[in-house]
């Protein structure tokens, strides 16, 4: 019988992963997405199920039975390849691993460095990135999503492009400015555009690292514009590979 392996996705790096897993002969995919955008990037191979588990116990439930899926049978490896900025649910993860006795690993693509040119003030959260927007800032592009929207909400002196995939929830606190709905990869000169488009002079950018959203690091290096860049959080200190060949040689190890 094929062993049973749960992704948890929602990343590129993901949905890539369950092509490449599912061509493992003695491999079954199931994914997981936690369906907080209204277009998540669906796998293209595999099983798809949308929701959160319900904290640890609920997703100890699932890995020991799987019944939601329709079939009594247990997941038998579980990778985590979800954001650098999901810090529950990877937490989650790795308690439910080691509860269930299941080999776990978790796919964390590498966070960007600073190189040469780089103007980056390195904050611990979205909270300190608001702080840390100086006087001098009028014009702040914000890459960070919608959920992190209402730490910028008080700073009524400045003007913001707020870019996300999908509007953030009705009543949510947002500062002033306009909102732009998009997904990466963007090009660097669509984002040199864009900063020259709306005058930007401070971008807020998560240290989310990869290629799809890297170019407005470039354009803001070629341009001089400062980044506050939040670092990311804690994660388990468990078994990691950085790219989607090392999780493929992983599972083949299993």
């Amino acid at each position: 019988m094929k062993k049973r392996l749960l992704i948890l996705g929602g990343t590129g790096d993901a949905a890539f992963l369950a092509i490449r897993a599912s061509q493992i002969a003695d491999i079954e995919v199931v994914s997981s997405l936690a369906g907080r955008t209204k277009q998540p990037l669906t796998p293209k191979m595999g099983t798809v199920r949308i929701g959160g588990f319900g904290g640890v116990a609920g997703l100890v439930a699932f890995l020991l039975v799987s019944a939601a899926l329709g079939e009594d049978r247990p997941i038998d490896l579980l990778i985590d390849a979800t954001h650098p900025f999901a810090d529950q649910i990877s937490a989650n993860a790795a308690v439910a691993a080691a509860e269930c006795n299941i080999p776990y690993l978790m796919l964390v693509r590498p966070a960007w460095e600073m190189v040469e040119g780089d103007r980056w003030i390195e904050v611990a959260s979205h909270s300190e990135a608001a702080t840390a927007l100086s006087a001098q800032s009028q014009r702040v592009f914000l890459t960070i999503g919608r959920q992190e929207l209402a730490a910028f909400a008080g700073l009524d002196v400045m003007w913001f492009l707020m870019r996300a995939i999908d509007p953030p929830a009705p009543n949510t606190p947002v500062p002033n400015g306009k909102l732009l709905l998009a997904r990466g990869p963007f090009s660097l000169e669509d984002e040199r555009q864009l900063l020259l488009e709306y005058h930007i002079d401070t971008i807020v950018s998560k240290n989310s690292g990869g290629a799809a959203t890297y170019a407005k690091i470039i354009a803001a290096r070629e341009m001089g514009i400062p980044v506050v860049m939040v670092q990311r959080p804690p994660i388990p200190d468990v078994e990691q590979v950085a790219d989607v060949e090392g999780a493929i040689s992983w599972l083949i190890s299993q």
